[in-house]
């Protein structure tokens, strides 16, 4: 199970570009029905495209412009975005959501003794847990939620095992 998600940027990126394209010509077309002078004149769109060059600066970067929207637009679209849903080990086709998985983990970390916050953050095959405490002396605490993380990792069975790294932020200093 590899739920991905849905293709919608591009999809309304594309359909927002092509409204608005959509409606200045209508309302155009309206003024010219009704005898009202236009936003745009035709004459003059049609006389600058017609005075243009192909080896004029404002074609090409035009152009330019046009081709890097289209190429990012089909990039979003092809290229695989995070995972929605982790898949697990199991007999069934079983995967966790990203947030009741790093919520898991971030509670895990929680429990330790000594942390008085977490924050966890879940990539493809890392995950980072900064832990605060209020503690002067931090030794043994990062080994501490490791070990807790791993364990919690131990007993979901992700198919991807991330690796796992602590950083320790004491709320006060040794003085």
């Amino acid at each position: 199970m590899k739920r991905r998600p849905r293709r919608s940027t591009p999809a309304t990126v594309t359909a927002l570009v092509l409204l608005a394209g959509c409606a200045f010509v209508a309302v155009v077309a309206i003024q010219l029905i009704l005898n009202q002078s236009p936003w745009v004149s035709y004459q003059a769109i049609a006389g600058a495209l017609h005075d243009a060059r192909w080896n004029d600066p404002a074609p090409a970067l035009a152009g330019g412009g046009v081709a890097l929207l289209g190429i990012t637009l089909l990039l979003t679209a092809i290229l695989p975005g995070k995972l929605t849903v982790l898949p697990l080990h199991g007999e069934l086709d079983s995967g966790a959501s990203r947030r009741s998985y790093r919520s898991t983990l971030r509670t895990a970390a929680s429990t330790v003794d000594g942390v008085i916050g977490t924050k966890l953050l879940l990539g493809r095959r890392k995950v980072t847990a900064r832990v605060t405490t209020r503690r002067t002396s931090t030794d043994g605490l990062a080994d501490a939620v490791r070990a807790a993380i791993e364990h919690r990792l131990a007993q979901i069975d992700p198919v991807i095992h991330p690796a796992v790294t602590i950083k320790v932020h004491a709320a006060r200093s040794a003085s």
